[in-house]
């Protein structure tokens, strides 16, 4: 292979900007997957069985998931696809900042964290998610890993089937004590159920909204596809002993705890956000409709409409761009950004745009594209092939996004 600064420096010149990104498939063991993520059914476990069935695709990522002994070389890893001489080469999206990453991501970007610190990714499972919780950041400090803020949107391209499981439960009940809690988490699995879910909060979910949930806050997200901007962090702690019948062993409850506190229940409790857990206004504290980015009339004169969808956070941010059909528009962003493809056909500064209906698992796809800062200053122009049909984009920023800073908060 060639030197990778070249490379991809030459492709950055010749794509006008434009990275071509392949999808980065995920497998897991601990539940049922929905099959909604496009992959064809034959290779939902395409790497084996011991591997676990693949339930999530990771976008513009620079880190590898932790699924333990069981983790493949660079699983969770985004590769950039090169085309040369009517093939290919693939480089790792993390060497190629590594390498130019001040072309790729600005200066502002590398000098203050020297990476790309967030990423997007798609998560599809039959039941929902046990009540789980990412470390606040002390807890992760003292074990070496990064915590996990993240937030949810809920695309309706993916999501015809709920397995009648679209709600999520969140934090806990206002008056819940610390010495109540520890109730829920002694003998673990003896007695069955836990019943933790008993002292949480369900909440509907809807499609075309999100919410937004800092690290530190327990939550068992429902049966939805869920489109999900976060911190680079692959860690968490589960508190649940089954959902549907499957039991979670107890070493997942004192995930990334430091040996010495193995066991230990007030410690474990202080992996918690416990102000937040029992925010009498939750929800008006986290969840999300979606904030168009400008006057909407105006946006439809100019053949568009585009609103945030994920917002609040200094870490991560995410918009959703629909062309309507037949028209060409240029958009400006403040920071450099990934994005896939939901629906339509079209082109990205000349380049075919095409989400596929169906996806091998090795297959190369043209749905998935990173936009470099410089072009996304300058603007990129998008054109709707279609005569029919909305070309939909959803775009993932990393940090210290500054179209975003007025919504930092909410």
């Amino acid at each position: 292979m060639a030197n990778i600064k070249t490379m991809v420096s030459e492709e950055i010149k010749k794509q006008n900007g434009i990275l071509r990104l392949a999808p980065a498939w995920v497998g897991r063991t601990i539940l049922y997957p929905g099959r909604r993520l496009k992959l064809d059914v034959r290779d939902l476990h395409a790497r084996g069985a011991k591997y676990g069935a693949i339930c999530e695709r990771w976008m513009a990522s620079t880190d590898m998931v932790n699924n333990g002994d069981d983790t493949l070389e660079n699983e969770g890893l985004s590769e950039i696809v090169i085309e040369k001489g009517g093939g290919h080469e693939k480089v790792l999206f993390c060497d190629a900042i590594q390498e130019i990453g001040v072309e790729i991501l600005g200066d502002d970007m590398m000098n203050k964290h020297g990476r790309l610190i967030s990423f997007a990714k798609f998560y599809d499972f039959r039941t929902p998610i046990p009540h789980h919780v990412h470390m606040v950041e002390k807890i992760c400090a003292a074990v070496g890993v990064a915590s996990k803020p993240e937030a949810y949107y809920f695309p309706v391209e993916l999501n015809s089937i709920t397995y009648n499981g679209d709600y999520t439960f969140f934090g806990l009940d206002c008056d819940i004590t610390k010495d109540e809690l520890k109730k829920y988490l002694m003998n673990w699995g003896q007695t069955g159920d836990n019943g933790i879910l008993d002292i949480s909060k369900a909440y509907k979910l809807k499609l075309g909204t999100g919410w937004s949930i800092p690290a530190g806050i327990l939550h068992a997200p429902g049966s939805l596809v869920t489109y999900e901007p976060q911190l680079m962090s692959d860690t968490m702690q589960i508190w649940q002993t089954f959902v549907q019948d499957q039991y979670f062993d107890r070493s997942l409850l004192f995930n990334f705890i430091p040996e010495d506190k193995d066991g230990d229940l007030d410690y474990l409790i202080e992996c918690l956000d416990w102000e937040a857990n029992t925010d009498p206004e939750f929800k008006k504290n986290h969840y999300h409709e979606p904030i168009p980015v400008s006057d909407i009339d105006e946006m439809a004169s100019k053949g568009y409409y585009e609103e945030w969808i994920t917002y609040g956070a200094a870490e991560f941010s995410a918009k959703r761009l629909v062309v309507h059909p037949g028209r060409e528009v240029t958009i400006k962003d403040a920071l450099c950004y990934g994005f896939v493809a939901m629906e339509g056909h079209g082109t990205i500064e000349g380049i075919p745009v095409e989400p596929p209906a169906v996806i091998r698992y090795e297959q190369l796809t043209r749905d998935e594209f990173y936009v470099t800062h410089q072009r996304a200053n300058e603007g990129v122009t998008i054109k709707n092939l279609s005569d029919n049909a909305n070309l939909v984009l959803l775009k993932h920023f990393g940090p210290d996004n500054k179209d975003a800073e007025k919504y930092l908060g909410m």
